[in-house]
Parts: structure tokens; sequence; C-alpha cells
């Protein structure tokens, strides 16, 4: 009886002995963990999201030190990001380190800004050459006194709303791409501070007014912008630009320059519209490198498109003589009509006029 004793407690503690040892095990680490908040590190697991040209690492938190901001899951995925492990249903959020973004940036702040100033400091200078060269375009044959209707109230409310919409976000855009360089020397930071947020509050706001404007003067003048064979000749002999005599190619209402001028503005003012609704409202329908690409593309795009319209403001001012006076008033003077725009002006008066008056080819207003 003694015997069968001895062997029940040898098995009892045969059988217990490894369940208090790793008790025992679990209960230490819990407490080294707890007081010295050393975090343990394992290799990744197949469950865990890793690529195999880079190791992964998991921190695990201790029960005391939630807030470790070391405590998280890092990897290194085949796309390049440095990501983390985040509590919410947001990815976007668990992206610690985008290798793109210091590309973007270096575009934001380098490259944007030298792009910008070569086309519109360049469109800038070569208009003010070509004006101290050539000069304004005069009315060959004289103001008549007689006028043509033009652009009625409606047509002038398009275009100006357009056109002011846009002068006030390229200004508040240039301020917002070339302050912090030009304008903070200058200024100092809190009153570019000031510039800045009401710069773009008024980009985001006037983008309303453009965008309405826009679709008018898509809805006006898409009929007399449609490109025909009368286009061809104004463009190889540069609508006169260059030249003091010659032959008057007949155009409609619009000639190929203005037909370039009005394509160049929708679909661009659009391409421009759409990419800055995107970055207004960020991740609504792409990620961050989608966001970056869209900035890329407003910036680029609103830089040309300044320098464009630098041209077309030019010309319809200071440029040509009685230009202006078709926006300004709606109505143009009778020669200035015959000069520019024959085809047009037959058709609204129902007059003809020889082909040999010897009138000037002229580029657009």
């Amino acid at each position: 009886m003694r015997q069968l004793r001895q062997f029940l407690v040898l098995a009892a503690l045969l059988t217990a002995a490894p369940l208090l040892a790793g008790h025992l095990a679990l209960a230490q680490e819990a407490r080294a963990q707890e007081v010295q908040g050393v975090p343990k590190v394992q290799q990744l697991g197949k469950d865990t999201p890793s690529s195999t040209d880079s190791v992964g690492i998991y921190r695990e938190p201790g029960p005391n030190s939630p807030a470790n901001p070391d405590d998280v899951l890092l990897y290194q995925p085949p796309t390049g990001k440095v990501t983390g492990r985040v509590s919410i249903p947001d990815e976007k959020l668990s992206v610690i380190v985008q290798p793109e973004g210091r590309l973007w940036r270096e575009f934001r702040t380098v490259w944007l800004r030298y792009g910008i100033a070569i086309a519109v400091g360049g469109m800038a200078v070569a208009l003010a050459l070509f004006f101290l060269i050539r000069g304004t375009i005069r009315i060959e044959g004289g103001r008549t006194g007689l006028t043509v209707p033009r652009f009625n109230g409606f047509e002038r409310f398009a275009h100006w709303t357009t056109a002011v919409s846009f002068i006030v976000m390229a200004l508040t855009g240039l301020v917002v791409t070339f302050g912090r360089s030009l304008l903070i020397p200058l200024m100092g930071h809190s009153a570019h501070t000031v510039l800045a947020e009401a710069s773009k509050v008024l980009h985001n706001f006037f983008s309303v007014p453009f965008v309405i404007g826009l679709f008018l003067i898509f809805v006006l003048w898409l009929r007399d912008n449609i490109p025909e064979k009368a286009d061809w000749i104004w463009i190889k002999e540069l609508g006169g630009l260059l030249s003091k005599g010659g032959s008057h190619p007949e155009t409609g209402r619009f000639n190929a320059g203005q037909k370039i001028v009005f394509w160049s503005v929708v679909l661009g003012g659009a391409l421009l519209a759409l990419s800055g609704y995107l970055l207004i409202m960020p991740f609504f329908i792409t990620g961050i490198g989608g966001m970056q690409i869209m900035h890329v593309i407003h910036g680029v795009l609103g830089g040309l498109m300044i320098a464009a319209i630098l041209a077309h403001i030019y010309i319809g001012t200071i440029g040509m003589e009685g230009a202006f006076d078709a926006m300004g008033k709606g109505d143009v003077d009778e020669n200035w009509a015959k000069e520019h725009h024959l085809g047009w002006y037959e058709q609204v008066t129902g007059r003809r006029v020889p082909r040999n008056h010897g009138t000037r080819v002229h580029p657009a207003e």
C-alpha cells in the first residue's frame, strides 16, 4: 500500500510540473514587460503582410504601454511604402512613409516654381518686346463711327464671369505657389499667413463661378468654334501677326486663333476644375498617390493657361485697336469688323464687300 501511495504522488508531480513551469514563465514574462516596458520582437507570421525583399518586424505592446509609438506593426510592402497597423478601418492612415512624396515635394517646391516662372515670365517678356517692336495694331481704314453688334449682354456676362474668376484663381494660385520664397522675405510670416489663408479661400470659392461661366461659353459659342477649311489659311498666314500687309482670309464669327483660345479654355479649364476639386475633397476618389498626380496636372496646366491668357488679354486690350469694344460695349466698329471678320460681317449685315479691298490680316482679339 505504501508503494502505491508513493507512485500516485510521483505521477501527480510529473503531471503538474509542466503546467506550473509554463504558468511561472508566462507570469515572469508579463512582469518583465510591465516593469521594464521592453517590447517583444519577433518575425512576422504567415498571416502578416510582408515582402520577400524586406524584413518585417512586429513590436508587441506591453499591457501598460498602449501609447508607446513603437508598438505598431511595421513592414515594407512591395509598393515601397512603409506601412503600420491601425485600429480603425482607414488604410490610408497606416501609411507612415511614402517615398513618392519626396518626388512630389521636390516638384512642388522646385520644378513647379521654375516652370511657372519660365512660362508666365517668358510670355510677359515676349509680349512686351512685341509691343515695343510692333506697337498697337490699328484699324487700317480708321474708325467710321458706325458699329456692328458683336456680343449681347448674356454672352458678355458669361465671358466676364469666366475671366474674372480665372484671374482671381490665377493670382491666388501664384500666391500659394511662390508665397514662401518670394513674399515671406518681403512681408514676414504673419502677414503671409493671413494672405495665404485668404488666397486659399478665394481660390476655392471662385472655382464655382469659373465652372458656371465655362459651361455657358461652351454652350453659347460651340457652334461658332467648329474648325473649318478657312482656319488653315489663317494659321498658315499666322493671322497677319508678323506682316503689315497681305490678303485677308475670310473668317466667320471667330477666326482660327480665337478657336484655339476657345478650345484651350474649355478643355483646359475643365481639366483644371476636375483636378482642383479632387484636391479640395481629399481621398474622395483617389488616394495619396493619385492626389499627387492631380496636383502635378493642376499646377502645370494652371501655369500654361496663365501664360496663354496673358497673350489673349494683350491682344484684346493694348495689342489691337477696337478689340476691347467687343466685350466692353458689345459693338465693334464697322471697319474693324470688315478687316478682322469679313465673312461674319457680311452675314450679320447682308452687305457684300469686294474681295480686292486690300485690307490686311490680323490676329485674334
